[in-house]
């Protein structure tokens, strides 16, 4: 559709783009041969700390996460907010159906291996905040519903991961098996919300000052759209490779001693992200939302802030638990599911948005003709 900005997005998509998973996996190896060959690497790292922040993986994800919150438009946000349907959906998909998959995965996958499964749990209780901007980005889903999506998880991370780490790692698994050794789990909600202002905050500064100090500059017409941002999104890259560089290199002797453990914690993690992300897909596009709304609301929904879920498990389990080595698996799996799911996006919009986008093209016709000017809401459709 013409009128579509995804249109051939595959076609026009950079080499740099298309050679994505290569990098990825490039970068994946490259951290794991480092962590194997230097088993000192981890703990040099770690050293470099602000408080329980990891500066080396602050930087690359702050980077990472830089140039799509600056190719936000804010202005936008007030009527993105508005949307209650869309906001709905999206805090019910990721504050139940998510959590509870991602429990019950670990319970059917893992019941021999009580440490490895609570590390699976802490990753699907710690919603997505960082990298699902540039899965979202990637997919050409609607930047501002991202924007908004990942405040809103931001603020429940603050108010209810201790508390929804307690009841499902502490609680739920007594109620279902009441011969099952509680694990007590204390989490400061500091410390959760330094990780939340560090890892959000500071990039969603950035990306706010960029915008409004750029946007209206005396330059040529659309120059922050066309000019700054294509030359500003692709170090959104850089950020992404050299933060896999110093996670897999802190767990990487453990990636080649423990080949069939990294197996069986993989499993669960596979199957919670492709059926979180078809589910909400096919769920989304059953509701008639844009095919924009159906990415964002797919990834939000799907993916998970592997950094706090490391940090959450290394602050009570230590740094070379089982439970901090299942949590670091997560972006292993996560980060190649989600690229695959980024060309499935793109492939399925094709299929199954085109009749959608037609209509819209026609209702917005009609309501032009009929002269009423009024603004058509996102996601409703006739």
């Amino acid at each position: 559709m013409p009128d579509d900005p995804t249109s051939g997005m595959l076609e026009s998509i950079s080499l740099l783009d298309k050679l994505l998973p290569v990098w990825i996996f490039v970068a994946m190896a490259a951290g794991v041969v480092i962590g194997y060959t230097v088993p000192q690497i981890g703990h040099l790292i770690n050293s470099f700390k602000f408080i329980s922040v990891s500066l080396p993986i602050a930087v690359g994800l702050i980077w990472m996460m830089y140039p799509p919150l600056a190719a936000v438009n804010y202005r936008n946000i007030g009527r993105v907010v508005t949307e209650k349907k869309m906001m709905s959906l999206s805090l019910v998909l990721n504050w139940i159906v998510g959590p509870f998959l991602m429990f019950g995965l670990a319970w059917i996958f893992l019941p021999d291996l009580p440490l490895f499964r609570d590390g699976v749990i802490i990753v699907g209780l710690a919603r997505c905040i960082a990298m699902v901007l540039v899965w979202n980005m990637l997919a050409g889903g609607n930047s501002e519903y991202a924007a908004i999506i990942v405040a809103l998880n931001a603020a429940f991370q603050i108010a209810f991961y201790s508390v929804y780490a307690y009841f499902f790692i502490t609680v739920l698994p007594a109620w279902i098996n009441p011969s099952v050794s509680a694990t007590v789990v204390k989490i400061n909600p500091w410390d959760v919300a330094l990780s939340v202002a560090v890892f959000l905050g500071i990039p969603f500064a950035m990306g706010i000052a960029t915008r409004f100090a750029l946007q209206n500059r005396k330059r040529e017409q659309n120059w922050y759209e066309e000019r700054f941002l294509r030359m500003l999104k692709p170090t959104a890259l850089i950020g992404l490779l050299f933060t896999l560089v110093i996670m897999f290199s802190l767990q990487g002797n453990y990636f080649i001693q423990l080949p069939l453990v990294l197996l069986r914690v993989a499993i669960p993690l596979v199957v919670y992200f492709i059926v979180m992300f078809v589910s909400s897909f096919l769920l989304s596009w059953k509701l008639r939302f844009s095919y924009q709304e159906t990415v964002t609301i797919s990834f939000t929904a799907s993916s998970n802030n592997f950094e706090l879920a490391i940090a959450t498990a290394v602050a009570v389990f230590g740094l070379s638990s089982s439970e901090a080595f299942a949590t670091t698996v997560g972006p292993l799996i996560e980060v190649p599911v989600m690229i695959g799911l980024v060309y499935v996006a793109l492939w399925l919009k094709s299929k199954l948005f085109k009749m959608v986008e037609e209509e819209r093209v026609v209702t917005d016709r009609v309501s032009k003709g009929n002269g009423d000017g009024k603004f058509c809401s996102f996601g409703q459709h006739s």
